[in-house]
Parts: C-alpha cells; sequence; structure tokens
C-alpha cells in the first residue's frame, strides 16, 4: 500500500501546507504539483459538484506528484463519502459539521476499519486503495487505519465540547470555521465579533496545548504571523475559484479604466 504522506508529516512533527481546490481537473492537481512546494492537496467536495470517477483521478494525479489528498465532505453522506474517499485514495477526511462528541465518534466509525483494533465500520471493498484486488488483508487494514481524520470546529456545540473532543485519540487535526460558527451563533459574516474572537483562540491554543495540531486557513502568507505566534504549524493558502475570481476582476477593472480613459 502507497505511503500516507501527511501522517508521516504529522507523526515527524513537521510543518505541513496545502492548498484548496473546486475543480475536478486533475490538471489542477498537477499544476500545484509542479510547484514543488505543497504537501496535499484539499478537495473541498462539500461546495461543488464531482462524482466518484472525479475522487480517483484527483487522487492519481496527486500520487504522480508524491502529494497527499485530503477531502472534505458533507456531514449529510459522511459515512458513504468518507469510505468512498478512502477508497479512492484520500489519505485524510476532513469532517464538516459536528457539534457533539457522539457526533465525532459517528465520522470515527464510518472512516475506520471493521477489525477488532479499530473498532470501525470500513470493511472489505475493491477500490483503488486495495490495488483492484479484494482487500481484506493485515496491509490493507493498516492503511485504511492510517487516514488522518481531520475535524471541523464551527459550530457552537464543539466549541463547547473542545476538550472532549480533543480528548478522543482519533482527531487528529482540527481546522477553525469562522463562517459556520458566526451564522450559528446568530451573528453571521461577523468575524470581529468578541464571541467568534474568542472561539477562534479557544480553537487554536486549546488544541496546540492538548497535542491536536490545529491547520489555519490563509488567503495570503501575510496572515500567517498571527498563527505562528500561536504556535501553529500547519496551513492550506487559497482556493483555486477565489484566486481566479480576483484575477478575473481586479484585472477587469484594470482594462475597462484603461479603455475609459482613451
Amino acid at each position: 500500500m502507497r505511503p500516507n504522506l501527511l501522517r508521516q508529516k504529522l507523526e515527524a512533527g513537521e510543518p505541513t501546507l496545502s492548498t484548496h481546490i473546486h475543480s475536478v481537473w486533475p490538471s489542477v492537481v498537477e499544476a500545484i504539483g509542479h510547484t514543488g512546494l505543497y504537501d496535499y492537496v484539499e478537495f473541498v467536495a462539500e461546495y461543488g459538484p464531482s462524482d466518484l470517477h472525479d475522487l480517483d483521478n484527483m487522487c492519481r494525479a496527486a500520487e504522480l506528484h508524491n502529494m497527499g489528498a485530503m477531502i472534505k465532505i458533507d456531514q449529510s453522506l459522511m459515512p458513504f463519502l468518507a469510505q468512498r474517499g478512502i477508497g479512492a485514495g484520500f489519505g485524510s477526511i476532513l469532517f464538516t459539521d459536528t457539534r457533539s462528541i457522539e457526533e465525532v465518534q459517528e465520522c470515527i466509525q464510518a472512516a475506520r476499519p471493521d477489525h477488532p483494533n479499530y473498532g470501525g465500520l470500513y470493511g472489505v471493498a475493491t477500490r483503488r486503495n486495495s490495488y483492484m484486488e479484494y482487500g481484506g488483508t493485515a496491509e490493507y487494514v493498516e492503511a485504511v487505519g492510517a487516514t488522518v481524520l481531520a475535524f471541523m470546529i464551527e459550530k457552537k456545540g464543539a466549541v463547547d465540547n473542545l476538550e472532549e473532543i480533543l480528548e478522543l485519540p482519533d482527531v487528529e487535526m482540527v481546522q477553525w470555521g469562522g463562517s459556520d460558527f458566526s451564522m450559528n451563533i446568530g451573528h453571521p459574516d461577523e468575524m470581529d465579533h468578541p464571541d467568534v474572537l474568542a472561539a477562534q483562540k479557544k480553537t487554536f491554543l486549546t488544541a496546540i496545548e492538548m497535542g491536536v495540531p490545529p491547520r489555519a486557513e490563509i488567503e495570503t502568507a501575510d496572515e500567517i504571523k498571527k498563527y505562528l505566534d500561536w504556535g501553529v504549524r500547519h496551513f492550506s493558502v487559497g482556493t483555486d475559484i477565489t484566486i481566479l475570481h480576483a484575477f478575473w476582476r481586479a484585472e477587469g477593472e484594470k482594462i475597462l479604466r484603461a479603455l475609459e480613459g482613451e
């Protein structure tokens, strides 16, 4: 089985860098890989359309450039998407919208092997991660069990139960979600609201204190200092569709202003 690159980095205590993509075009993954800068690419499947063929092809493209891959999935189809993502070759699953320790435990159970040592529900399946064989070997169990399980902390319930959630050994990375949290507490898009800022700081500092790596999502490198000061060493920068929109808007406005000035 292929090594899980993100897990190797986490276990070695090394920092990681990723970026987000909405596009299912494997060439986008390859373009990221050609930079030689990114440890893994995150497909934010929660936000755009995809099919099962896309999942396989994105993982193939990442593997060609020695990158890992993470998939962010919807809560409503969590067991199915988690297992198909693992089967396609994603080395990490990012779970969304969990509010309680019970919901986090359901996610863990769906993604861990159906084996006494793991207590999960992922059984034997003929998918990419088993090289089209039937699977079920000890190596297969170990590879499925090596999947890095990451969780969005983006609901008041998750913040209120943060310490209990972080105590679960299978919670291996957390990601703050300010947009969802601000909406959940009745202050949508108020990122500077005192309750939002307090919950953000609590999430990062508590995770670091308890030994669970938190990851910060940023748009540019200019945002990194605050997180470095907190002790954060894992980052995900930018999203393909946001990067394209910003370029098209900025350059289009410049060209139109130049035309108007003729």
